[in-house]
């Protein structure tokens, strides 16, 4: 049996050679032996093949004995809320995000919204997948739950809808799952909204959506600058990661949205610990600490920032990925809450999204992710360690390489899935510094990687 499509951190393969209804029905009844959950929240994705790889899951969820409770057609997070809000033994999301449209997954969470990685499950999901079944003494039960009304209601409590005032956004669902929710939140709003790939459709007629892509952004800056908007939103199909433009359509980079977020996050809570990425820092440094927030440094990729929220109890975590984590919602990311924040930020300041970034931009500097393909990347790190460590202020292995200087700093990690390694480069108030030390870099990686 090929099970590829058990990752690092969930389930991803295309239909039906790597994932199926007969490997979906087994991972049904593997998560339950492997887990002893009795009572599983399950929800599907806008892809063609959801419902019935959901269909199987379910069946094999419930030979082995557990109940399942089916919340339907929604996102990731609303399967991470229904688990945590009704106190379920886990939950499970039908969904591969951005992939290709003939790909599905799995993304699944013990109690709590507790993350089911390689390191904690996930691998012996897939070992025990190999063996024998047998039915459950008592089948277990199946019935639907809506938690559309709940999810709203929590959503909207982390914004004061009394400080709120009537503008213009756009907002790009890609025909994923996000748009089911603005016209749920929409009653509660006094926001008028331009609905761009609004209709979920899983043949995906605009493309897979994956705003992190600059070719699938052309739609919605167009949108923002034709209606005058006062931002943009664009999800990806599973609407966890939320993407943003300002009102002259411009693309903001996650690592400000990240500052801006714990900026507004920590006003409204007075102080608290924030988690970030190592990627890009200082902007993050100085804004949490500006409010009287304590910023900790994590590696990078979903279970390890959560796995640290709850160590530090931390309000907020951002990764400039345009993953987006909170304390109060069970310590996972959410597309949805991000953007309430922010839209609530320029209702109170009246300020333009623009002028809120741009002075984060001109102060920090920065190159943006880029990715490179290198033969050989343990030996170009170490080649690149061996010459900037020298008379650098700290070197940093968090995650990849890091090393900082007084004015510039970089972080080079490699990727877990390619034969690539991920630079990013900023400064402090010095574009072009931060823009000669990336072309340096990139050429001495280039070097490196011919010889």
């Amino acid at each position: 049996m090929d099970l590829s499509c058990f990752k690092a951190y969930d389930l991803r393969g295309r239909v039906p050679d790597q994932l199926n209804p007969t490997l979906a029905e087994k991972i049904g009844r593997a998560y339950v032996a492997i887990t002893g959950a009795k009572k599983v929240i399950v929800g599907y994705d806008i892809r063609l093949s959801s419902p019935e790889i959901t269909e199987a899951l379910s069946s094999g969820l419930m030979a082995a004995g557990a109940d399942v409770y089916d919340i339907g057609l929604c996102g990731t997070e609303q399967v991470y809320f229904a688990t945590s809000h009704y106190g379920m033994d886990g939950g499970i999301m039908v969904t591969a995000s951005h992939n290709p449209k003939d790909h599905n997954g799995m993304k699944m969470v013990g109690p709590e919204s507790r993350p089911i990685s390689s390191d904690n499950g996930l691998n012996d999901i897939r070992d025990r997948v190999l063996e024998p079944f047998a039915n459950a003494p008592e089948q277990g039960r199946y019935e639907t739950l809506e938690v559309m009304s709940a999810y709203v209601d929590h959503l909207l409590g982390y914004i004061d809808a009394g400080s709120l005032k009537p503008m213009t956004i756009v907002c790009n669902a890609g025909n994923g799952g996000a748009g089911l929710v603005i016209d749920e939140l929409e009653q509660h709003l006094p926001f008028e909204f331009v609905k761009v790939h609004h209709q979920p459709d899983g043949h995906f007629p605009n493309g897979v959506p994956n705003p992190i892509l600059p070719e699938n952004r052309t739609a919605t800056a167009d949108a923002v600058i034709e209606h005058g908007a006062a931002m943009g939103i664009a999800w990806d199909g599973d609407y966890d990661r939320c993407f943003f433009f300002d009102e002259n359509g411009r693309f903001i980079e996650g690592y400000y949205v990240v500052g801006l977020l714990a900026d507004q996050f920590l006003r409204k809570t007075g102080g608290g610990k924030v988690i970030h990425d190592p990627r890009l820092t200082w902007n993050t440094l100085d804004l949490v600490k500006a409010a009287g927030g304590e910023a900790i440094e994590s590696k990078t990729g979903h279970a390890f920032i959560k796995q640290r929220m709850r160590d530090e109890d931390a309000v907020y975590g951002g990764e400039m990925s345009a993953h987006h984590y909170f304390r109060d919602f069970a310590y996972c990311d959410s597309g949805m809450i991000p953007w309430l924040l922010i839209a609530e930020r320029l209702c109170q300041s009246g300020q333009t999204l623009s002028s809120l970034i741009d002075a984060r931009i001109e102060a920090y500097p920065a190159s943006g992710e880029i990715n490179r393909t290198i033969n050989d990347p343990p030996k170009v790190i170490a080649a690149i360690e061996a010459k900037y460590s020298v008379g650098a202020k700290s070197v940093s292995f968090v995650d990849g390489l890091s090393v900082e200087f007084d004015n510039w700093r970089f972080n080079l990690r490699m990727s877990n899935t390619e034969p690539v390694v991920r630079l990013n480069v900023e400064s402090r108030a010095d574009k072009a510094l931060m823009e000669a030390k990336t072309e340096e870099l990139l050429q001495e990686m280039d070097r490196l990687n011919k010889n």
